[in-house]
């Protein structure tokens, strides 16, 4: 999770992490790491460094020894089962330093600066460091069994290292963002982000990064996406994107990004964040971007605040079917509740689902660990009380843990947890949400009891959390199937 690019937030819990890339090395390209194979799947990962000349383009290299360049197709064709894969982020990569400090830095800017100046002089010992940003959802999605690729940069140095080691135990790919000749100055825009996390002696968080010094986005000078980024994005069944996409691009080329992968059939997953509010009083060129974002989207994920700031709806089911009605391809809306649970809106139908009853200790990545699940169950087209499900227990798994990057949930934490099945108790409180909106034809409810269908003209069915669990384990036990049939191919 991330922190506004120009302010420093404080947090006495849920905070957010600071996102931004550090831009190209003019290295050489220097694959690093095994290359991406062709389909039927993505074997291993690869990271493309990006020539000081425009002209001078590193394709991607596969398995069989053929190239992109010149490969692209500019089509809708692309099945969903023809793209090898499953999830693609794009930029927010970062290495987190998390300290322990006596008090939060000082909301001076000069001073702020000088902080972070001074921590910056000699590396902390590496067990302070974490991967961050979009690291965050890609390792959780990774967890889930799904093959995931970053787009986006780190530096030729100790912390790019650190990054590209930890995407590669994960089994994540990476894929660099090319600005070419573009660049203002180069040698500026070589290193890796550092977010200084700095947590007080009561838990709260603040967050020192070069990011929250700039006046424009970092990675203004990127105009166009590079074949290889094009090739990234069309091999992949889901694009991620969040509103601190504006802190390293800008609006024209976020808008370019979203339109090219509509193009090729690649489903946009949009959360804006607490960025969402500034930019839907930014600059009219953000306003513009984020209204595509909403109008384009295929998957829209919201607090219920968030929600209630775009629609001036206060019911978080209305506010969803506000906002659908508006976008131009929009399948789902996701609202997020906290300790509540979660909301999924479609045209047709209402799902609920309960957040289980954990105890919290950190809810650092707890968002980012919700929408990889979402990612799996949008990809293996599970029912949507599941979807939910299993994104709840995602989200409460890792908030049980101390930080994000590594620290996300596991595979068996969430299984432990979905196979106790307590939820916290907020049936009645959906039960009376839903409802309020008569306008929706069907509306599941996930339910500890037992299942049993509404007589009334909304059609509410609660759905058993013995059924779900059931029906989540057996989809888990696949996917680990599908991993080791590929792993060994």
């Amino acid at each position: 999770m991330y922190h506004h690019a120009f302010s420093l937030k404080f947090h006495s819990f849920s905070p957010h992490y600071a996102l931004s890339l550090s831009n190209f090395s003019t290295q050489s390209p220097n694959p690093l790491l095994p290359p991406f194979a062709r389909v039927p799947h993505v074997t291993s990962s690869v990271f493309l460094r990006c020539r000081s000349s425009a002209a001078d383009v590193s394709p991607v290299i596969y398995a069989d020894g053929s190239s992109s360049i010149g490969s692209l197709g500019e089509t809708r064709d692309v099945a969903v089962a023809e793209k090898p894969i499953d999830v693609a982020t794009l930029g927010n990569l970062c290495v987190d330093i998390v300290l322990s400090v006596h008090e939060l830095p000082p909301p001076s800017r000069g001073e702020r600066k000088a902080l972070m100046d001074e921590l910056s002089m000699s590396p902390p010992d590496k067990k302070y460091w974490e991967a961050g940003g979009n690291c965050n959802m890609a390792i959780a999605a990774a967890r889930l069994g799904l093959h995931c690729v970053a787009i986006g940069h780190v530096g030729d140095e100790i912390y790019g290292e650190f990054l590209l080691d930890v995407l590669h135990e994960e089994g994540i790919g990476t894929v660099a963002l090319n600005g070419g000749t573009n660049a203002k100055d180069t040698s500026s825009f070589c290193e890796t982000l550092i977010c200084w996390v700095l947590v007080d002696p009561l838990q709260r968080h603040g967050f020192c990064s070069r990011a929250d010094f700039k006046e424009e986005p970092a990675f203004s000078w990127i105009t166009d996406l590079s074949d290889e980024v094009k090739m990234a994005i069309r091999q992949s069944k889901v694009l991620f994107c969040n509103g601190y996409d504006f802190d390293d691009f800008s609006p024209s080329f976020i808008m370019s990004t979203i339109d090219y992968a509509s193009k090729v059939g690649t489903a946009i997953f949009f959360d804006p964040g607490p960025r969402g509010k500034s930019l839907s009083k930014g600059t009219p060129d953000e306003r513009r971007a984020l209204a595509h974002f909403l109008r384009m989207s295929d998957v829209l994920l919201l607090t219920s605040e968030e929600a209630e700031a775009l629609t001036g709806i206060r019911n978080p089911v209305k506010a969803g079917q506000e906002i659908l009605k508006n976008g131009k391809g929009t399948k789902w809306v996701i609202v997020k509740m906290g300790a509540k649970g979660s909301i999924l809106v479609t045209k047709s139908s209402v799902s609920v689902a309960p957040a289980f009853k954990v105890e919290v200790v950190d809810t650092v990545g707890c968002g980012d660990s919700f929408v990889a699940a979402i990612a799996l169950g949008y990809i293996r087209n599970m029912p949507l009380v599941n979807t939910l499900t299993i994104a709840n227990a995602v989200g409460a798994a890792t908030a049980m843990g101390c930080g994000a990057g590594r620290n996300v949930a596991k595979r068996h934490q969430v299984v432990d947890l979905m196979k106790a099945s307590k939820l916290n108790d907020e049936e009645k409180f959906f039960e009376q949400l839903v409802a309020e909106n008569s306008e929706s034809p069907r509306i599941n409810l996930l339910s500890k009891g037992m299942t049993k269908n509404g007589s009334n003209k909304q059609q509410i069915e609660t759905i058993s959390m013995e059924k779900v669990v059931s029906e989540l384990l057996a989809e888990l036990e696949l996917e680990l199937g599908r991993c080791c049939v590929k792993a060994s191919s």
